[in-house]
Protein backbone atom coordinates (compact mmCIF):
# COMPACT_ATOMS: atom_id res chain seq x y z
CA UNK A 1 0.00 0.00 0.00
CA UNK A 2 0.77 3.73 -0.14
CA UNK A 3 2.26 5.35 3.02
CA UNK A 4 1.11 8.91 3.65
CA UNK A 5 3.75 10.56 6.15
CA UNK A 6 3.23 14.02 8.01
CA UNK A 7 6.32 16.14 7.31
CA UNK A 8 5.29 19.63 7.94
CA UNK A 9 6.46 19.93 11.53
CA UNK A 10 8.30 22.69 13.14
CA UNK A 11 10.18 20.85 15.48
CA UNK A 12 10.24 24.12 17.82
CA UNK A 13 10.50 21.99 21.69
CA UNK A 14 13.69 20.22 20.14
CA UNK A 15 15.88 23.54 20.09
CA UNK A 16 19.51 22.83 19.22
CA UNK A 17 18.66 20.10 17.18
CA UNK A 18 15.85 20.69 14.47
CA UNK A 19 16.53 24.93 14.37
CA UNK A 20 17.40 24.37 10.73
CA UNK A 21 15.84 21.24 9.63
CA UNK A 22 11.96 20.49 9.37
CA UNK A 23 11.48 17.74 12.31
CA UNK A 24 11.25 14.73 10.16
CA UNK A 25 14.76 15.45 9.34
CA UNK A 26 16.21 15.41 12.83
CA UNK A 27 18.60 12.73 12.65
CA UNK A 28 19.34 10.01 15.43
CA UNK A 29 21.97 7.42 14.75
CA UNK A 30 23.18 9.57 11.18
CA UNK A 31 20.16 9.23 9.33
CA UNK A 32 16.64 11.39 9.69
CA UNK A 33 13.99 10.31 11.78
CA UNK A 34 11.91 10.44 8.58
CA UNK A 35 14.25 7.73 6.87
CA UNK A 36 13.81 5.31 9.90
CA UNK A 37 10.07 5.38 9.34
CA UNK A 38 10.47 4.70 5.45
CA UNK A 39 12.82 1.73 6.36
CA UNK A 40 10.41 0.32 8.47
CA UNK A 41 7.80 0.64 5.97
CA UNK A 42 10.02 -0.64 2.93
CA UNK A 43 11.04 -4.00 5.51
CA UNK A 44 6.93 -5.30 4.89
CA UNK A 45 7.23 -4.44 1.34
CA UNK A 46 5.90 -1.02 1.25
CA UNK A 47 8.15 1.50 -0.65
CA UNK A 48 5.58 4.21 -2.55
CA UNK A 49 5.75 6.73 -0.21
CA UNK A 50 3.97 10.38 -0.11
CA UNK A 51 5.67 13.12 1.87
CA UNK A 52 3.02 15.60 2.78
CA UNK A 53 5.85 19.17 3.74
CA UNK A 54 5.34 22.12 4.87
CA UNK A 55 8.04 24.52 6.82
CA UNK A 56 11.20 24.17 4.90
CA UNK A 57 9.97 21.30 2.91
CA UNK A 58 13.20 22.27 0.48
CA UNK A 59 15.23 20.43 2.80
CA UNK A 60 13.49 16.99 2.43
CA UNK A 61 13.32 17.64 -1.08
CA UNK A 62 17.19 18.33 -1.60
CA UNK A 63 18.04 14.98 0.77
CA UNK A 64 16.33 13.12 -1.63
CA UNK A 65 17.01 14.52 -4.85
CA UNK A 66 20.85 14.02 -3.65
CA UNK A 67 20.36 10.32 -2.23
CA UNK A 68 21.54 8.22 -5.33
CA UNK A 69 25.06 10.66 -5.31
CA UNK A 70 25.52 10.86 -1.43
CA UNK A 71 24.70 7.50 -0.80
CA UNK A 72 27.23 5.79 -3.68
CA UNK A 73 30.77 5.60 -5.05
CA UNK A 74 31.22 7.67 -8.01
CA UNK A 75 33.26 8.09 -11.32
CA UNK A 76 32.93 10.85 -13.84
CA UNK A 77 34.79 12.64 -16.20
CA UNK A 78 35.73 15.75 -15.52
CA UNK A 79 35.05 18.17 -18.48
CA UNK A 80 33.33 15.71 -20.35
CA UNK A 81 29.38 16.81 -19.66
CA UNK A 82 28.47 13.39 -19.05
CA UNK A 83 26.36 11.98 -15.87
CA UNK A 84 28.62 10.41 -13.42
CA UNK A 85 28.35 6.32 -13.11
CA UNK A 86 26.97 5.35 -9.84
CA UNK A 87 27.82 2.27 -7.51
CA UNK A 88 25.27 2.36 -5.00
CA UNK A 89 26.02 1.71 -1.38
CA UNK A 90 22.09 1.78 -0.09
CA UNK A 91 19.82 -0.61 -0.39
CA UNK A 92 16.69 1.88 -1.23
CA UNK A 93 16.82 1.12 -4.83
CA UNK A 94 13.16 1.48 -5.95
CA UNK A 95 11.87 3.47 -3.09
CA UNK A 96 9.04 6.01 -4.84
CA UNK A 97 9.01 9.38 -2.87
CA UNK A 98 6.09 12.01 -4.11
CA UNK A 99 7.29 15.18 -2.07
CA UNK A 100 3.86 17.01 -2.10
CA UNK A 101 4.30 20.80 -0.94
CA UNK A 102 1.25 20.69 1.26
CA UNK A 103 1.37 24.75 2.53
CA UNK A 104 3.95 26.25 5.26
CA UNK A 105 1.02 26.67 7.86
CA UNK A 106 -1.53 24.59 6.90
CA UNK A 107 -2.70 21.73 9.72
CA UNK A 108 -2.84 17.50 9.64
CA UNK A 109 -6.61 17.69 8.18
CA UNK A 110 -5.23 19.78 5.64
CA UNK A 111 -2.42 17.98 4.12
CA UNK A 112 -4.15 14.92 4.79
CA UNK A 113 -6.97 16.44 2.30
CA UNK A 114 -4.59 17.76 -0.12
CA UNK A 115 -3.18 14.46 -1.33
CA UNK A 116 -6.26 12.79 -2.10
CA UNK A 117 -5.63 12.84 -5.96
CA UNK A 118 -2.64 10.84 -5.27
CA UNK A 119 -3.88 7.96 -3.34
CA UNK A 120 -7.24 7.81 -5.70
CA UNK A 121 -8.32 3.95 -7.01
CA UNK A 122 -6.68 2.63 -3.75
CA UNK A 123 -8.61 0.55 -1.48
CA UNK A 124 -6.42 2.00 1.50
CA UNK A 125 -3.22 3.83 2.19
CA UNK A 126 -0.99 4.06 5.83
CA UNK A 127 -1.03 7.33 7.43
CA UNK A 128 1.61 8.11 10.15
CA UNK A 129 3.59 11.16 11.44
CA UNK A 130 6.92 11.86 10.56
CA UNK A 131 8.45 12.11 13.87
CA UNK A 132 7.29 8.84 15.41
CA UNK A 133 9.01 5.30 15.94
CA UNK A 134 7.40 1.72 16.85
CA UNK A 135 7.77 -2.08 15.92
CA UNK A 136 4.08 -2.56 15.30
CA UNK A 137 3.34 -5.25 12.80
CA UNK A 138 2.01 -3.72 9.35
CA UNK A 139 1.22 -6.94 8.58
CA UNK A 140 -1.24 -7.42 11.10
CA UNK A 141 -2.55 -4.03 10.84
CA UNK A 142 -2.58 -4.10 7.29
CA UNK A 143 -5.41 -6.77 7.42
CA UNK A 144 -7.26 -6.31 10.54
CA UNK A 145 -7.66 -2.99 8.88
CA UNK A 146 -9.08 -4.79 5.72
CA UNK A 147 -10.88 -7.26 8.18
CA UNK A 148 -13.50 -4.88 10.32
CA UNK A 149 -14.47 -2.39 6.67
CA UNK A 150 -14.35 0.91 8.78
CA UNK A 151 -13.23 4.42 7.34
CA UNK A 152 -10.42 4.94 9.87
CA UNK A 153 -7.42 2.21 11.91
CA UNK A 154 -5.80 4.12 14.43
CA UNK A 155 -2.40 2.40 16.82
CA UNK A 156 -3.48 2.24 20.25
CA UNK A 157 -0.46 2.40 22.24
CA UNK A 158 0.26 2.80 26.04
CA UNK A 159 3.11 5.79 26.71
CA UNK A 160 6.37 6.08 27.57
CA UNK A 161 6.59 6.99 31.13
CA UNK A 162 8.06 10.23 31.73
CA UNK A 163 10.56 8.72 34.62
CA UNK A 164 12.58 6.15 35.79
CA UNK A 165 11.12 3.08 36.51
CA UNK A 166 12.53 1.14 40.30
CA UNK A 167 12.15 -2.50 40.18
CA UNK A 168 13.02 -3.22 44.13
CA UNK A 169 13.03 -5.72 46.65
CA UNK A 170 10.97 -5.77 49.53
CA UNK A 171 14.43 -4.70 51.43
CA UNK A 172 14.97 -1.76 49.15
CA UNK A 173 17.43 -3.52 46.94
CA UNK A 174 17.14 -2.36 43.57
CA UNK A 175 16.49 -5.21 41.24
CA UNK A 176 16.34 -3.79 37.85
CA UNK A 177 15.95 0.03 35.97
CA UNK A 178 13.85 0.31 33.41
CA UNK A 179 14.88 4.00 31.81
CA UNK A 180 11.18 4.60 29.93
CA UNK A 181 8.77 2.18 31.20
CA UNK A 182 4.92 2.39 29.84
CA UNK A 183 2.56 3.25 31.35
CA UNK A 184 -0.32 1.06 32.74
CA UNK A 185 -3.31 2.91 32.23
CA UNK A 186 -5.27 3.69 28.88
CA UNK A 187 -4.09 4.03 25.74
CA UNK A 188 -2.95 7.10 22.94
CA UNK A 189 -3.11 7.44 19.51
CA UNK A 190 0.28 6.20 18.04
CA UNK A 191 -0.29 6.98 14.75
CA UNK A 192 0.45 4.32 12.03
CA UNK A 193 -3.18 4.23 10.90
CA UNK A 194 -4.60 2.71 8.04
CA UNK A 195 -7.53 4.69 5.95
CA UNK A 196 -9.76 3.75 3.55
CA UNK A 197 -10.77 6.13 1.12
CA UNK A 198 -13.94 6.92 3.10
CA UNK A 199 -12.14 8.72 5.33
CA UNK A 200 -12.01 11.55 2.82
CA UNK A 201 -14.96 12.33 3.45
CA UNK A 202 -14.87 13.80 6.49
CA UNK A 203 -12.63 16.34 5.59
CA UNK A 204 -13.80 19.73 4.72
CA UNK A 205 -10.57 20.58 2.50
CA UNK A 206 -9.57 23.44 4.87
CA UNK A 207 -6.16 24.25 5.20
CA UNK A 208 -6.70 25.16 9.04
CA UNK A 209 -8.66 21.74 9.80
CA UNK A 210 -6.86 19.26 12.46
CA UNK A 211 -7.53 15.62 11.62
CA UNK A 212 -7.25 15.00 15.19
CA UNK A 213 -10.37 17.19 16.18
CA UNK A 214 -13.42 17.42 14.21
CA UNK A 215 -12.51 14.61 11.38
CA UNK A 216 -11.54 12.06 13.59
CA UNK A 217 -14.64 12.72 16.62
CA UNK A 218 -17.23 12.91 13.61
CA UNK A 219 -15.43 9.55 12.51
CA UNK A 220 -16.07 8.22 15.72
CA UNK A 221 -19.50 9.41 16.40
CA UNK A 222 -20.16 7.08 12.86
CA UNK A 223 -18.92 4.47 13.85
CA UNK A 224 -16.04 4.63 11.40
CA UNK A 225 -12.66 4.41 13.22
CA UNK A 226 -11.15 0.91 14.98
CA UNK A 227 -7.72 0.82 17.04
CA UNK A 228 -5.22 -2.03 16.52
CA UNK A 229 -3.91 -2.57 19.99
CA UNK A 230 -0.15 -2.38 20.25
CA UNK A 231 1.77 -2.97 23.26
CA UNK A 232 5.42 -3.32 22.05
CA UNK A 233 7.77 -0.71 21.76
CA UNK A 234 6.26 3.18 20.39
CA UNK A 235 7.80 6.39 21.13
CA UNK A 236 7.49 9.59 19.56
CA UNK A 237 10.41 13.04 19.09
CA UNK A 238 8.18 15.58 20.52
CA UNK A 239 10.95 16.99 22.95
CA UNK A 240 14.37 17.23 23.24
CA UNK A 241 14.66 14.52 25.99
CA UNK A 242 12.70 11.94 23.59
CA UNK A 243 15.51 12.95 21.10
CA UNK A 244 18.62 12.22 23.44
CA UNK A 245 16.75 8.92 24.32
CA UNK A 246 16.07 7.24 20.22
CA UNK A 247 19.16 8.38 20.04
CA UNK A 248 20.73 6.12 23.20
CA UNK A 249 18.34 3.56 21.72
CA UNK A 250 20.76 3.31 18.52
CA UNK A 251 23.82 3.68 20.29
CA UNK A 252 23.44 1.20 22.32
CA UNK A 253 21.75 -1.51 19.89
CA UNK A 254 18.15 -1.44 21.73
CA UNK A 255 16.53 0.17 18.48
CA UNK A 256 13.58 -2.17 18.61
CA UNK A 257 12.04 -0.88 15.43
CA UNK A 258 15.18 -1.67 13.25
CA UNK A 259 14.28 -4.89 10.86
CA UNK A 260 17.50 -4.03 8.57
Amino acid sequence: MKVVILCGGYGTRIRGVSDDVPKPMVEIGGKPILWHIMKYYATFGHTDFILCTGYKGYVIKDYFLNYDNQFSNMSLTLGGGQSPKLDFLHDEAGWNVRIVDTGFDTMTGGRIARIRPFVEGEEAFFLTYGDGLSDVNLDDLQAYHAAHGRALTVTGVRPPGRFGEIVASDTGRVEGFNEKPQTSGGRISGGFFVASQAMFDYLSGDDAEVFEEKPINSLVADGEVQMFAHDGFWQCMDTYRDWKLMQSLIETGRAQWKRW
